[in-house]
């Protein structure tokens, strides 16, 4: 389990709200090797790898905010830093954290986690990543900060360009040719890989 096991010199870092102020194509890529903490009501920490990510933006069709501002997206056009969970197809949770700036949509969704000691593909996909972590919509709007119970921890370690696959975004009907999806090379928790050389 990966429940308990987070290193205690970083259970109570998260990520500084500076490292959010960007555009979320700048974001997505530097949040993969980062890690997914929740506390959970016994005190111990859940936590995993974030591994694959996608960027999205008011500017383009894919985002929830291009159109219109409204109740069901406010916090994706609030400030950097907080958890943005909207339900997909009215059954998936999804689990987002926004970007930028205030008043202008941006956020990453958190497309996939690696939890050591578990099957690679218990978080493959954002649905059975809100799952895995309890994620619902109770969390939206609240910041990504270890006083409200789920923050985002920095890398153990540094990672290469090499370490990085840059693709285009899945699972969406507009804006498919914009390579906004990043994901961890060596991870087999990756919902989707594109074609290259299979891993060992």
């Amino acid at each position: 389990m990966a429940e308990g096991q987070y290193p205690a010199t970083l259970a109570e870092i998260s990520l500084p709200g500076s490292f959010f102020a960007r555009p979320a194509q700048a974001v997505a890529p530097e949040l993969i090797g980062c890690r997914l903490v929740k506390r959970q009501p016994s005190g111990a920490l859940l936590w995993g790898v974030i591994v694959e990510t996608e960027a999205y933006c008011q500017s383009e069709p894919a985002c929830h905010g291009h159109r219109r501002r409204s109740p069901s997206n406010e916090t994706l056009f609030g400030e950097p830093g907080r958890f943005y969970v909207y339900v997909s197809y009215g059954i998936h949770h999804c689990v987002n954290v926004t970007t930028g700036r205030s008043n202008w949509a941006n956020g990453v969704l958190l497309r996939a986690v690696e939890l050591p000691g578990e099957p690679y593909r218990v978080a493959a996909g954002p649905g059975l990543l809100a799952r895995r972590f309890g994620i619902d919509r109770s969390f939206d709007a609240t910041p990504a900060h270890p006083d409200q119970q789920l923050w985002i921890a920095p890398r153990l370690e540094p990672l290469s360009s090499a370490e990085l696959v840059q693709a285009s975004r899945i699972g969406i009907s507009q804006g498919q040719a914009l390579p906004w999806r990043w994901y961890l090379r060596s991870s087999r928790s990756v919902s989707r890989r594109v074609k290259e050389r299979p891993l060992p």
